[in-house]
């Protein structure tokens, strides 16, 4: 009887373990292939693959200090714009102390058409000694789990979303200007 009551709670500790880790998995966008945290959407937008280009080179020069050193390709002809960044996560102690979590790098690319452009936002890696996949935090069986992983998520998807909501704010055609007449 104790082992029927053993392995029934065993088995039943399985089972919330994968669906805990499935449920965690299914709140941040996972590439079938890579199998890395990939954030990808096509934006429909006013304008030709050139004007997107433009309005795009615009943005990277105001969203960032450095753009410059921030991408490593920006071709027009290819209407495409490739770059690596880096942001800060935090952790709170016991006191409620904000304390510094780490530095995560980020790759993006940003493609053009008429009409229309796509983000992609993935390769989120924690800077240490040497790099640490964030795709790790998503699995709570491992032995070095820590419950402070799942705001570190939360503050990676709160950053994409950010970065993607001013982007489309300012790819957005500017309004004309109605010359007043006197």
């Amino acid at each position: 009887m104790k082992k029927q009551i053993l392995s029934t709670l065993v088995i039943l500790f399985i089972f919330n373990n994968v669906f805990c880790q499935e449920d965690i998995k299914s709140k941040y966008p996972i590439d079938i292939e890579t199998q890395l945290i990939t954030y990808q959407e096509v934006v429909q937008e006013e304008g030709t693959k050139n004007e997107l280009f433009n309005r795009c080179i615009n943005w990277l020069n105001n969203f960032y200090n450095n753009p410059v050193s921030v991408t490593k390709v920006r071709d027009n002809k290819t209407g495409k714009i490739k770059g690596n960044h880096r942001f800060r996560i935090y952790y709170f102690d016991k006191d409620g102390n904000k304390l510094d979590g780490g530095m995560v790098l980020y790759s993006f690319v940003i493609e053009f058409k008429d009409g229309r452009y796509r983000y992609t936002i993935t390769d989120f890696v924690l800077k240490k000694a040497s790099r640490y996949p964030v795709e790790k935090w998503l699995d709570k069986s491992d032995p070095a789990y820590n419950p402070q992983w799942n705001k570190y998520l939360k503050q990676v998807a709160d950053f994409v979303a950010g970065w993607t909501e001013n982007l489309k704010m300012k790819m957005k055609p500017a309004p004309e200007k109605v010359e007043e007449e006197w």
